[in-house]
């Protein structure tokens, strides 16, 4: 299970560990937000810091209906205990936890400030 909590700003948010390719680390904390399709989003200088390997370039249609285009790079995301392989958008916001990153888990949220934010892995085959 993966832990988080709600802020003073009502947002919800993850805490957990990144690596990049040379072994750099850090911790970061992302917000969840739902309207993302992708896995995780890093703001440039954590992209840079970690040293992240350039994959390709996206394309996002935003609210307003304006296209977006952004770089998208290959990280490891400490998850349930396991280094997992992640797609991350490069963007000039917070981080973000996108859908992609939460499919197949349950997320529970005590809309609170300091409520509990749970994602945990769905049972398979039930």
């Amino acid at each position: 299970m993966i832990t988080g909590v709600v802020t003073g700003d009502r947002d919800a948010v993850l805490t957990f560990r990144v690596r990049g390719p040379a072994g750099n680390e850090c911790d970061i904390t992302a917000l969840i937000d739902t309207g993302f399709d992708g896995m995780l989003s890093l703001p440039r200088a954590l992209v840079t810091s970690l040293g992240l390997i350039y994959r390709q370039q996206g394309r996002a249609l935003l609210a307003d209906g304006r296209e977006s285009l952004f770089d998208i790079y290959e990280a490891r995301l400490l998850w349930e205990g396991c280094w997992r392989r992640v797609s991350v958008d490069e963007t000039g916001t917070w981080p973000l936890v996108g859908t992609a990153l939460l499919d197949g888990n349950e997320l529970k949220i005590q809309f609170q400030i300091d409520g509990a934010v749970t994602v945990s892995p769905l049972l398979k085959g039930i």
